[in-house]
């Protein structure tokens, strides 16, 4: 699409382009048998959210889903139509979380957002229609980042039976292979990526297990995980290395590369037969995890 990169305009300029993108490439969302927006109640004020339910008899799963959108860009909104989607091929709920976004609210708000909507989702889950022993929680890019670090810190207290993690972020280190070989090109930017973590952090140490989930030696004991990726992404090869440290901590993972991919494309159901497949392919982990 024409237009300037993410990194050479205004946050305001970037996050009308991110939701003008949505509308080209995501297409109209399918039917569902219900959306519900919902306010969260926190310390920190109300976190707006979408409640997607499918058919199906009471109680369904339920998947919390956290968007990209680099901790910058990105809305309940603009994730509309995959969810849609999602729920319809998985057979669940889908709770989807409007967490606070960089640069108003840095490093850790998002994450704090995140936490208290998955305590939320669980305790209020049977008045959601949903079963509070089949509860998921998944993300893509940024997202991906909060749902891991989100599915360890509540490792002891909210039962998850799986993390789902589109393209995650895992690490600020920002110098794999991919970055020095997909950096320029193919959308996401290593300029957009460094640009992202600028905000979102705002000084904060980047490298922490909160930020950098790669860099965590605690991840024995998290939920089985199914992690998707991007063959032409800079954040494959970090994505790539969270699997083989999730697996050497034995934690149960699959792992899915879509090879001809770039980074983004798992909500671009107009354009792309690939988003669908991506789609198809998380629909049955979750109906497998979560039956």
């Amino acid at each position: 699409m024409a237009g300037p990169p993410a990194h050479e305009v205004p946050v305001d300029q970037a996050r009308a382009g991110h939701e003008a993108e949505t509308a080209h490439l995501s297409g109209p969302g399918e039917e569902v048998a219900e959306v519900r927006d919902l306010e969260i109640p926190s310390a920190a004020g109300a976190i707006p959210a979408r409640l997607y339910r499918p058919e199906g008899e009471d109680p369904l799963p339920l998947v919390v889903y956290l968007h990209g959108g680099g901790w910058m860009l990105g809305s309940i909104e603009s994730f509309d139509t995959v969810l849609r989607a999602l729920a319809n091929a998985a057979g669940v709920a889908v709770l989807s979380v409007g967490y606070r976004l960089a640069p108003e609210a840095p490093f850790p708000a998002g994450l704090d957002d995140s936490i208290c909507a998955l305590r939320w989702a669980a305790a209020e889950a049977r008045t959601l229609g949903a079963d509070p022993e089949r509860l998921a929680i998944a993300g893509d890019s940024a997202g991906g980042n909060l749902a891991t670090v989100v599915a360890r810190r509540l490792r002891d207290d909210v039962p998850l039976r799986a993390q789902v993690l589109i393209y995650p972020v895992t690490d600020a280190g920002c110098n794999t292979a991919s970055y020095r070989e997909f950096g320029e090109r193919h959308g996401l930017t290593a300029a957009s990526m460094q640009r992202f973590w600028n905000l979102y952090l705002d000084g904060a140490e980047g490298l922490q297990p909160d930020a950098s989930p790669l860099r965590s030696d605690d991840l024995a004991g998290l939920p089985p995980a199914f992690v998707l990726t991007a063959g032409f992404d800079v954040l494959r090869d970090e994505a790539e290395a969270y699997v083989e440290a999730l697996r050497e901590a034995g934690v149960e993972v699959r792992h899915s590369r879509y090879a001809g991919a770039i980074h983004g494309f798992w909500r671009w159901l107009a354009v792309t037969k690939l988003a669908r497949a991506a789609v198809d392919e998380v629909a049955g982990e979750l109906r497998a995890r979560l039956a």
